[in-house]
């Protein structure tokens, strides 16, 4: 792991850990406090206040632990951040299909960031300890990953109602859930008895969403780096930025049609430079420009070439399905990952 002369790398841990407290804190509790739809404008703000506080620290990281940390918590983050379009996209169609109002939106992502610090740390843990201790572990990695790559670009699409998900059916079948959410709570007494609501429900898929995400960020990420320090703080730096993201991207989300072939194919590049690592060398700058410049490329080729207009109806069909390909694909997965 990195260290910082004449600081702990215990003291390194935990001193991110306030720090992201602090800014969360900060967030909800006194930026927004109150409970509103967040603007275009607004969320455009925000994710620049966000982007600044991770390109600070990436600064910092630059200073304290040298050049090669600071660009690999740099490739960590925009890698991150690239692969995580997709995780917003499908929370935007949750929310549409759960109908929630936007005003309570931007709470569950809140809630959802506390459970994905949580989750995302534990399965960072387990990964590290995996490369460390058994060095073929790369090679499976990076077979993953280019098979989640060829799913993303070939994988047939098919219908998909979040209603229906065995998490949804689950939680129906243990607990009571309010139809009611009282003015945006998770918990309430139905009948004088315990219940959850409808934003509760909402929040478990996104955690959920988040967590079979991670099973293609996090592999991807150790092919920049197996440090634990920088795949976490970059990891959580890029997922904190998400909720405002994620406002924009709810109103631009059809603009990037060609955005999918960019993140395969950065896969299908993390993916073979980690099985070809004990014989070829790529060195984190370049790296890092083949990232850049590949997501950049399809981004251009998104608003250069413009997609056939298409009947609204046809148009909605095609977002239900393409939540099916995204969902059931990484649901798939993360349940042979497990086995």
């Amino acid at each position: 792991m990195i260290t910082i002369p004449g600081v702990d790398p215990i003291f390194m841990w935990l001193g991110f850990l306030a720090l992201v407290a602090v800014f969360l804190v900060l967030d909800l509790g006194i930026f927004n406090k109150k409970q509103h739809e967040i603007t275009v404008k607004e969320a455009l703000i925000w994710t620049g206040v966000w982007f600044g506080l991770s390109m600070a620290f990436n600064l910092f990281i630059y200073l304290e632990a040298g050049r090669e940390a600071g660009l690999n918590f740099l490739g960590g983050y925009l890698l991150e951040k690239a692969l995580s379009v997709d995780n917003l996209f499908v929370i935007f169609l949750v929310f549409m299909s759960f109908k929630i109002e936007k005003k309570y939106q931007h709470k569950i992502l809140f809630w959802g960031i506390i459970g994905a610090i949580i989750l995302r740390g534990t399965l960072i843990l387990v990964g590290t300890s995996l490369v460390q201790r058994f060095h073929w572990i790369f090679y499976i990695f990076g077979a993953f990953l280019i098979y989640s790559a060829l799913s993303l670009v070939f994988k047939k699409d098919d219908e998909y109602d979040p209603h229906d998900s065995w998490i949804v059916k689950f939680i129906h079948k243990i607990v009571p859930v309010a139809r009611d959410h009282k003015n945006g709570k998770l918990f309430v007494r139905d009948k004088a008895k315990f219940a959850v609501t409808i934003l509760f429900v909402t929040l478990i898929v996104v955690e959920i969403t988040d967590v079979i995400f991670a099973f293609d960020s996090i592999p991807a990420i150790f092919g920049i780096t197996t440090d634990p320090f920088i795949v976490f703080t970059s990891n959580i730096f890029a997922i904190l930025g998400l909720r405002s993201l994620y406002f924009v991207i709810a109103k631009v989300h059809d603009l990037f049609h060609y955005l999918n072939y960019g993140i395969a194919t950065v896969l299908v590049f993390i993916g073979a430079k980690m099985i070809i690592m004990d014989w070829v060398h790529i060195s984190t700058e370049l790296s890092l420009l083949v990232i850049v410049g590949i997501l950049g490329l399809s981004i251009v080729a998104s608003l250069i070439f413009k997609p056939k207009d298409e009947p609204d109806q046809k148009k909605i069909t095609k977002d239900s399905k393409r939540v099916k390909k995204i969902i059931k694909k990484k649901t798939n997965k993360s349940r042979s990952t497990k086995k």
